[in-house]
């Protein structure tokens, strides 16, 4: 290959410029904004998305006889043909839209687990879990009786795989783990898990809503029999999640809401369901929500997203070596296999002043437990201060939070 064939080195700056939202002074000083984790930025191109389903496709989907409505639902539909191919998912028809990962999560819980665990069934989930893959759980156990269980995480972070399949016998019939923790950045080993689960007879739900964004996920290849994930976490608009879910499975299971476009005949006599998906898709959707996903999926299919994973794990490299040498400072979460979270401990401040004292710099993190409660208490600490990158972070954003830091110490220690 010669010279003028190679690619172009992944650009954050020039990235950066499709973020409209990251070129903003906050309280005098240029926004530094480390808080991916909790949400993504959306480029321009989903935001026009949104304004133009708005200002010239306005109607509901799939039941209107007239242009707008035409328009509508062939962008919404679209959308999911895109996630599909997004997430190598067999068919369009597994990608269920839903609110979130918090929904796609209780959607299985409350429909899967109503119809298929009973009493004395057990359901692992990883002790990292953020509480949307606990407490869904807990809930659809205590009714049925089953217990949800901890797989242990050793203290650097890391999953105990060997833990996980001592647990695993023929009561187990879900395990549940996210594929990256959001409060510590570990990336687990989903494919070992689902091979173990599978092999022990239980199923796999992977919440993947820190992971999208990073890198490729193909379903197929790690056969998880549930996926699921969040579009506000892949530089969409908030409130649209998605789950993935294997064919089988899911029309199997019974319908999560009752109303419109999940049925196909009413009557007081008795009532029939609509085929996959929309049998779990109960009233009118978040139609504007989706078309700007597809196009957030299209921004990052023209994105050069192994260069961007790899800036983004250079990134994160810098950051923390930058933090073993800061007085002072205490990693939380140090497992070898990590991407793009730095949570940490200032010595001597509770993190929510660190974070206050560093937006007052201009500098966005995120602190406290961040919805990992367990995990927290296993450490023996209230919550962290959490940095949380992207690829349209730069060195100089790492630069800046270490800067403000030092103040910050000054300030407070």
């Amino acid at each position: 290959m010669n010279d003028l064939a190679k690619p172009l080195p992944f650009d954050a700056e020039r990235v950066r410029a499709d973020f409209p939202i990251l070129n903003q002074e906050v309280n005098g000083h240029p926004l530094v904004y480390l808080d991916n984790a909790a949400t993504t930025q959306k480029p321009r191109a989903v935001i026009q998305a949104l304004v133009d389903y708005y200002e010239q496709d306005n109607s509901n989907v799939h039941r209107g006889a007239h242009a707008l409505a035409d328009r509508a639902t062939q962008k919404f539909e679209a959308a999911r043909a895109k996630v599909a191919a997004f997430i190598n998912a067999p068919e369009a028809r597994q990608v269920i839209w839903t609110r979130g990962t918090t929904e796609s999560i209780n959607l299985v819980a409350s429909s899967w687990g109503r119809a298929n665990l009973q009493a004395g069934d057990r359901v692992l989930v990883s002790a990292m879990e953020h509480h949307s893959n606990i407490v869904p759980w807990q809930l659809i156990a205590a009714e049925k009786g089953a217990s949800v269980e901890p797989i242990p995480v050793d203290a650097d972070g890391t999953l105990d795989m060997a833990a996980l399949e001592s647990m695993l016998d023929e009561r187990v019939r879900l395990v549940a783990c996210g594929h990256v923790s959001n409060a510590l950045g570990t990336v687990n080993p989903v494919a070992d898990i689902v091979r173990l689960a599978h092999a022990a007879g239980a199923l796999v739900l992977i919440d993947g809503a820190q992971a999208v964004s990073h890198w490729p996920v193909d379903v197929q290849a790690l056969d998880c029999d549930f996926y699921v994930f969040s579009a506000h976490k892949l530089f969409g608009p908030t409130g649209l999640g998605v789950l993935y879910g294997k064919r089988a499975l899911l029309e199997a299971m019974p319908p999560y809401q009752g109303g419109g476009e999940m049925i196909e005949t009413v009557s007081f006599a008795g009532t029939t369901f609509n085929q996959l998906p929309y049998k779990f898709e109960a009233g009118t959707p978040d139609i504007a929500g989706v078309i700007a996903f597809g196009a957030a999926i299209d921004y990052l299919n023209e994105l050069d997203r192994v260069g961007a994973a790899a800036h983004e794990q250079a990134l994160l490299t810098y950051a923390e070596e930058r933090a073993r040498a800061t007085p002072g400072i205490r990693l939380v979460g140090t497992s070898a296999h990590k991407t793009s979270v730095m949570s940490f401990l200032l010595e001597g401040a509770h993190p929510n002043d660190v974070g206050m004292l560093l937006d007052q710099q201009g500098v966005a993190v995120r602190t406290g437990n961040h919805c990992a409660q367990p995990i927290m208490e296993q450490f023996g600490i209230p919550g962290t201060v959490r940095a949380s990158l992207a690829f349209y972070n730069t060195r100089a954003d790492v630069d800046r939070l270490f800067e403000a830091l030092e103040k910050v110490r000054q300030f407070l220690i």
